[in-house]
């Protein structure tokens, strides 16, 4: 192979492997929320119920409340990764920006769906007697692209430094003369 082809390869892998980088740096970007002084990734997995585990989330019904989680979501600046509306229950997976806790988003979802819902459907308020569309309490669990076993890893690998200590290590005894300490305390 002469110099001008291999020089040609070699420049032909550069421009490939900038290319595939900048596609994974594009990808990253769009994955992360960035605020002044933070870069966040939370994702969450709810799951909640009908009262009484009615199966209530039929036609019009299933598809205006799809509607109206999606408004909501949008007022809060969250983004819906995937969704499903069941008869009886709805499954969501939500990404959310770092001010907005679990217990806060449901209830923004909960909340809200039912108060509109029930103003929209007045059928559900025969059914629903006290204005409770949803069952108490839900189901949630964070997703994330790193394993925990990942992270304590990460940071079980940490460089030791001067002055750096473990967290979960229980503290090392030094070898003293506890009695002269014991004997100064008893005087």
């Amino acid at each position: 192979m002469s110099l001008a082809n291999y020089s040609q390869c070699v420049s032909e892998i550069c421009i490939m492997s900038s290319t595939n980088s900048l596609r994974r740096a594009e990808m990253s970007k769009e994955r992360y929320r960035r605020g002044a002084h933070t870069v966040t990734d939370f994702k969450y997995h709810f799951v909640w119920k009908t009262k009484y585990s009615y199966n209530v989330l039929k036609k019009d019904l299933a598809l205006r409340l799809r509607d109206i989680i999606r408004e909501i979501c949008s007022e809060h600046r969250m983004e819906i990764m995937k969704g499903n509306v069941r008869s009886n229950h709805i499954h969501i997976l939500v990404s959310a920006p770092a001010h907005l806790s679990p217990s806060k988003i449901m209830q923004y979802l909960k909340g809200k769906s039912s108060y509109r819902l029930q103003r929209e459907f007045p059928q559900l308020q025969k059914r629903y007697w006290g204005r409770h569309l949803w069952a108490r309490g839900y189901f949630s669990s964070t997703v994330g692209a790193v394993t925990e076993a990942q992270i304590k890893q990460y940071i079980e690998n940490q460089s030791d430094e001067a002055g750096s200590f473990k967290v979960w290590d229980e503290p090392e005894e030094e070898e003293s003369d506890d009695s002269s300490f014991q004997s100064d305390l008893s005087e």
